[in-house]
């Protein structure tokens, strides 16, 4: 559905040039939800403003239902974005408009007769579940319903591709995980393809089913959501990694509440799909000669299925606790020593 070939951007500023987007190769499967991550400066904003030609590319090429966007013609541009939404951090509303004349602009600007025009938006209302505010202006609208009407205009001309700016990042952790929810039901029904730019981990975590983490404009990993959570390779991924598999500064809390009180070895355990099932901590103490604590745990569910990450203190003969943590990798489990040796 999307490639993106050497696609470069680098801007003329009065200090010099600015490389925004460096030499990035990707490609994103139709009807797939695909997150791009970074830290603020990354380059993300202006890969997804390439997109859809927002931004002109310095070199490279960007390719959407084998169209490729830098060779359009103005006129075939034009035709060529009406196939592509886009959502926004701020909502970018019009505030004097009704949700209705909202989602209603991009089919007059299309020239769409009122009575069809009436019917769709009519259509779309019910998608986003804002029945009862069709009348209703943004200043009287919550976060998360302007959010909606936002979706619901990018959603007007039947796009093949959704682009998600920050779209959750204005919103309380509640209605992002509903405006999540809705991303996903709309993935699913109607087969979008979404591209998703966040800062957000937990973005990516819910609804992604693939990621690409950026650092100074380029991508420095990409994959499958499940495979970047358990093998995270760049010390920027496993930063974001643990932003929802461990509460802030996990493994110094643990050693110093544990470590000197009789727990010879902290484990930490990352379990992926199946494998989160598994009565493995039963199966230690039955078969080893260790005491175990369960010291914290948190289990999180991806498109892909669940990741967990759990924290385990062992105490016994040092050649027994090398055999424990034999037998954990023997069950496709990972294992990282947190505190021992």
């Amino acid at each position: 559905m999307i490639n993106l070939s050497k696609l470069s951007k680098v801007f003329n500023t009065k200090d010099g040039k600015v490389t925004a987007v460096d030499n990035i190769d990707l490609t994103i499967d139709e009807g797939e939800i695909f997150g791009i991550i970074g830290y603020s400066g990354a380059g993300k904003s202006t890969l997804i403003r390439l997109l859809n030609m927002l931004e002109s590319p310095s070199e490279g090429s960007v390719t959407i239902a084998g169209k490729k966007m830098e060779d359009l013609s103005k006129r075939e541009l034009r035709e060529a974005r009406q196939e592509i939404g886009m959502i926004f951090q701020h909502f970018n509303l019009l505030w004097s408009r009704t949700v209705k004349d909202n989602i209603a602009f991009p089919l007059e600007i299309k020239g769409v007769p009122k009575e069809e025009r009436d019917k769709r938006v009519n259509e779309l209302i019910r998608l986003v579940g804002l029945e009862g505010r069709g009348g209703s202006y943004p200043s009287q609208l919550s976060g998360g319903q302007k959010q909606r009407v936002g979706i619901a205009r990018a959603l007007a001309n039947n796009p093949k591709v959704l682009l998600c700016d920050e779209a959750t990042s204005a919103l309380d952790p509640k209605t992002t995980d509903s405006i999540l929810e809705l991303l996903t039901d709309i993935n699913k029904n109607l087969g979008l393809t979404i591209v998703l730019i966040t800062h957000e981990m937990h973005v990516i975590r819910k609804i992604c089913h693939r990621v690409a983490v950026m650092e100074q404009g380029r991508v420095v990993e990409q994959g499958n959501v499940l495979d970047v959570f358990k093998r995270p390779k760049e010390d920027m991924t496993k930063e974001f990694v643990k932003q929802v598999t461990e509460p802030e500064e996990t493994e110094e809390t643990l050693k110093d509440l544990f470590g000197e009180e009789g727990i010879g070895h902290i484990l930490q355990l990352t379990f992926v799909g199946g494998d989160a099932k598994k009565p493995l901590i039963n199966n230690i103490v039955r078969s080893f000669d260790v005491t175990v604590n369960i010291l914290q745990g948190k289990i999180s569910q991806t498109q892909n299925g669940p990741y967990g990450s759990l924290f385990i203190g062992v105490d016994g003969e040092a050649s027994e606790i090398n055999r424990v943590k034999d037998y954990i990798r023997e069950q496709q489990v990972e294992v990282e020593v947190i505190h021992g040796e």
